[in-house]
């Protein structure tokens, strides 16, 4: 005897989400099109559930990058086009990897910082024009990052102008690092502020694990690279439905 046919409640339960947002997946072209019965219910099929739970994986915050890939990813596999879905998630699979790799050197370069390597060998103390493009970032990226704690600049005595020497050119490129790898200009001041108190040990859960005193709401590059060892799973996870689709498909 065949097993009735699957309502929408029952989408929804199983993803633990409203049955409107079932209805949305639908509206947005995110599930294959889905029969009525003669009562105008929907009759979802095993197919339709394994897929909503693609969209539901792929689709819920937080993901990296563009969704634009991942609404593709999505859509592919609602038009039963599985091979173009799969590259897709392993498209998104290096994106991510990338990008932890990216965010574990600039560990690295933390590291090695905090132990105390010299980045810069010239005793010569520029102005902040001149720092600016010895680093090549704006001299308002180094206000900013003066102005929001990350670092304090001496002063010429006589004119009061900032000088920037080896130290600060080497806090400055770790706080550029860090920022161009993903994490938050509030992780890097945490994790600083720990610095500067002479604990340098562990400075990578500095980064990644706000103190309890801080704001519950955080954000995702408060925590960085537990972030994307969390993304990572979620997208090898991606490639699994995608596969138990394919079963699904080649056995029917």
């Amino acid at each position: 005897m065949a097993s009735r046919p699957l309502r929408t409640s029952d989408i929804a339960k199983e993803l633990g989400v409203h049955p409107n947002s079932v209805r949305l997946y639908e509206f947005w072209g995110f599930l294959p099109a889905i029969p009525r019965g003669k009562n105008g219910y929907r009759q979802y099929s095993s197919l339709h559930l394994e897929q909503a739970r693609l969209a539901h994986l792929t689709l819920r915050w937080p993901y990296l990058g563009d969704k634009a890939l991942l609404i593709q990813l999505v859509k592919s596999a609602a038009n039963s086009d599985l091979g173009m879905a799969m590259e897709l998630a392993y498209q998104y699979l290096a994106r991510v990897r990338m990008e932890k790799t990216s965010a574990e050197a600039a560990l690295e370069f933390l590291e090695r910082w905090a132990a105390g390597y010299l980045m810069d060998s010239s005793r010569q103390k520029l102005h902040i024009r001149q720092a600016a493009q010895h680093l090549n970032v704006t001299v308002d990226m180094l206000r900013n990052w003066e102005r929001n704690g990350l670092i304090s600049i001496p002063r010429d005595p006589e004119n009061q102008y900032r000088l920037y020497g080896p130290a600060e050119f080497g806090r400055l490129r770790v706080i550029r690092m860090l920022g161009q790898s993903g994490y938050s200009l509030m992780a890097i001041l945490r994790m600083l502020r720990q610095f500067d108190t002479g604990q340098t040990d562990n400075l990578r859960e500095a980064l990644n694990v706000p103190r309890d005193e801080e704001q519950e709401i955080q954000m995702v590059a408060d925590r960085w690279l537990a972030s994307l060892v969390e993304l990572e799973e979620r997208a090898q996870a991606i490639t699994r439905q995608i596969g138990r689709m394919i079963e699904m498909t080649h056995h029917s």
